[in-house]
Order: structure tokens, then C-alpha cells, then sequence
């Protein structure tokens, strides 16, 4: 172990100096550098694990959101249907109505035009009997005149 020793140039006392040293660098390097790294990494694999809960949980949230958005399109979807529904029936039931009181207006002025008809063939009649009267009594002076010139002559 000597001649080790004296080859290699091996002082016990310098190797357990650097033995120190290195456990002095080790220590330090420990202290400033690993333990704050390993603190750094243990805050970023919490804040990684966190934004992947919060992920997952906005998934379910966006998904209850999308559930709860396509139930109220479809009741919307039904209210308007039967909004729709009901205004085609009232518009039925209003055409049905006005259908009716066309009718009956119609008939109101069909019996009104008989009525002035009526009134106006009576006062026709009478203008025509007037007439006929008139006529008769010229036609009976007319023949009674010419009777009587006859007979003067």
C-alpha cells in the first residue's frame, strides 16, 4: 500500500480534505440548488394536477351547459310549434268567421237588391199603368174627336 502510496503521490490528508469539500459542495449545492428545484418542481406538478382537475371540470361543466342549452332549444323548439299550432287555428277559426259574416252579408244585400227590385218593378208597373191610362185617355179623345168631327160634317 506504500508503494501505492508513493507512485500515485496519495496524501491521506488531502483526500479527506477534498472528501469534505465535496461533501461541503454536495451540501450546499443541496441546500441552494436541489431543495429549491425540488420545491419548484413539486409547485408545478400541483399546479399541472390543478389545471387538469379544472380542465376535467370545466369539460363537465361545458358539458352539463350543452345538456341543459339543448333542453331549452327543444322546449323552445315545442313552444313555438304549438305558439304556431294555436295562431293556425285562430287564423282558421277568424277565416271561418269572416267566411260566415261574407255570407250572411251577401245574402243582406242579395235580399236588399229583391227588395229595391221589388220596389222599383212596383213603381214601374204603376208608372206604366199611369201610362197606359194616359195613353187610353188620349186614344178615347182622339177617337172621340174624330167621331164628332165626323158626325159635324
Amino acid at each position: 500500500m506504500e508503494s501505492l502510496v508513493s507512485t500515485f503521490h496519495i496524501d491521506w490528508k488531502i483526500i479527506i480534505a477534498q472528501v469534505i469539500n465535496l461533501a461541503i459542495v454536495f451540501l450546499v449545492l443541496y441546500l441552494f440548488a436541489l431543495k429549491p428545484l425540488k420545491k419548484l418542481m413539486a409547485d408545478r406538478s400541483e399546479k399541472i394536477s390543478k389545471g387538469i382537475t379544472d380542465a376535467k371540470d370545466n369539460a363537465l361543466i361545458v358539458e352539463k351547459t350543452r345538456q341543459e342549452y339543448d333542453k331549452v332549444i327543444a322546449r323552445a323548439r315545442t313552444e313555438a310549434d304549438e305558439l304556431f299550432q294555436k295562431g293556425k287555428k285562430e287564423a282558421l277559426a277568424k277565416k271561418e268567421e269572416m267566411l260566415e259574416l261574407a255570407k250572411t252579408e251577401v245574402n243582406q244585400m242579395i235580399l236588399a237588391g229583391k227588395k229595391t227590385l221589388e220596389s222599383e218593378k212596383i213603381k214601374i208597373v204603376e208608372e206604366a199603368k199611369k201610362e197606359i191610362v194616359s195613353l187610353a185617355m188620349l186614344a178615347s179623345e182622339k177617337i172621340l174627336s174624330k167621331k164628332s168631327d165626323t158626325s159635324n160634317i
